[in-house]
């Protein structure tokens, strides 16, 4: 969870470090993470909850596993009461009629005065219309929804059950095309599945029937791959990632659902950009290839040696401080929008640091001053600056190509490699080599 944490005050930038992020869950419908304290959550906060994300990550689903079942004859009408304060004698019938016919969730005559979704600007017929005209009419940017107006855009609540029918669950997109309303709790609360948002438009740019193969279903167990100086990583012909520090060895771990490969950076330019032939399975358009534009080079900044230094920084082995290892490792997340992300990890050898007073004094030496002063292009000015190009190019960097330079970003790494790659086979449950065969020795003694 602080990873979680870190990474969206990251994303926030400036403002992230103002904001609390107290109550973030890390769940999983499939698992099991979380979903128990996420229900009772929805259960003791109620009102409305909405389930808002993209397309295919699996709200529907959570949806179900969070909702409260069997449990709308267990509120306390009287308590909620006192706890809400003195109200109206409007406000009063609506919470006696929620109490007394919850079937009024779901009006049979359209002509209906007073009820719970009154409060939400779902009152009748006319008043609805009138609203709906109002917004329709005026331009998009100008439109500004009042609390009362947020009814007008959602559909009528259902009718409350023990236990309804859950919104359905499928691997296409689109499939909750409005939002569900579903009521818990005896008027307590409601949950809404809202659909989902559109992905980027990545998919764009891949044949049709490998669309569907961008969407990340199940867990993935990546290879590590090694990149050579000269070599590229290609990610079903569609993504390129090219590291640009010279005489340095990448180590790629790529958690996305496209087949991987490594090759020269000659031929994988050949293969994204469709000028060679191949016999490996490319995902990407034909006329993809045209667009392909640098997006940008990334820098891995995030100092990882301790997790990755292995029994060296391990408090029941060596022990030593990562400050006394003569190598650096960095690493980053490469992010794929849609898809998924790849691990990259480098190993540098750890620069001499440079003592304070050189650091000023490479801090306020220019050429331009030393030529006034007549010192010239001296030996302590070329190591100086040499001193100072050594501090820039400091992180190992890579290039990534990508269809119109677009889809791609950069975050602190997760080590996911670390926390769910593959798993070391101990010692002891390792196969054992089987006995060799003695029947050709046996034979050679007769």
């Amino acid at each position: 969870m602080p990873y979680l944490t870190q990474v969206l005050r990251d994303a926030l930038g400036s403002s992230g470090e103002n904001v609390r992020l107290g109550n973030v869950r890390c769940v999983s419908s499939k698992r099991g993470w979380w979903t128990k304290e996420v229900k009772e959550a929805i259960w003791e906060r109620g009102g409305a909850g909405w389930m808002v994300g993209k397309v295919n990550v699996g709200k529907s689903n959570l949806f179900e596993v969070v909702f409260p079942k069997g449990r709308n004859h267990d509120v306390n009408i009287d308590r909620l009461r006192s706890a809400a304060g003195p109200t109206d004698a409007r406000d009063t019938t609506v919470t006696a009629s929620v109490s007394k016919t919850p079937e009024v969730f779901l009006p049979q005559d359209s002509n209906f005065d007073v009820s719970p979704i009154s409060s939400l600007g779902v009152g009748s017929d006319v008043d609805t219309n009138h609203k709906l005209r109002r917004l329709v009419s005026q331009p998009q940017d100008d439109v500004r929804l009042e609390e009362d107006d947020v009814g007008v855009l959602l559909p009528p609540v259902q009718p409350e059950t023990a236990y309804p029918v859950m919104p359905i669950v499928s691997s296409l997109p689109g499939t909750t095309a409005s939002p569900i309303r579903i009521p818990f709790g005896g008027g307590k609360g409601e949950l809404i599945d809202l659909p989902g948002v559109a992905r980027s438009n990545l998919e764009k740019y891949v044949r049709p029937e490998h669309r569907q193969d961008l969407v990340m279903r199940s867990r993935v167990t990546p290879e590590q791959h090694t990149i050579k100086p000269g070599q590229s990583l290609l990610l079903g012909g569609l993504i390129r990632i090219t590291p640009t520090t010279p005489d340095l060895v990448f180590l790629a771990f790529p958690f996305v659902p496209l087949d991987p490969h490594v090759t020269s950076t000659e031929k994988a330019i050949g293969i994204q950009t469709g000028e060679r032939n191949t016999s490996l399975p490319v995902i990407a358009e034909l006329s993809a290839g045209t667009q392909i534009a640098s997006a940008g080079i990334f820098e891995l900044e995030w100092d990882v040696t301790k997790q990755r230094a292995g029994p060296l920084t391990s408090p029941s082995a060596v022990k030593l401080k990562a400050d006394r290892l003569p190598f650096v490792v960095y690493s980053a997340d490469i992010l794929i929008e849609g898809v998924g992300w790849v691990e990259i990890v480098a190993q540098k050898r750890r620069s001499k640091q440079i003592p304070s007073e050189t650091q000023q004094e490479v801090s306020t030496y220019s050429p331009e001053g030393a030529a006034d002063e007549g010192v010239g292009n001296t030996g302590a000015s070329d190591d100086l600056a040499s001193a100072a190009n050594t501090k820039e190019s400091e992180f190992p960097t890579l290039e990534i190509f990508s269809p119109k330079g677009q889809f791609i970003a950069i975050r602190r790494p997760m080590n996911a490699w670390l926390l769910g790659g593959k798993k070391h086979v101990p010692k002891n449950k390792q196969k054992q080599r089987p006995r060799q065969s003695m029947r050709s020795v046996k034979a050679r003694r007769h």
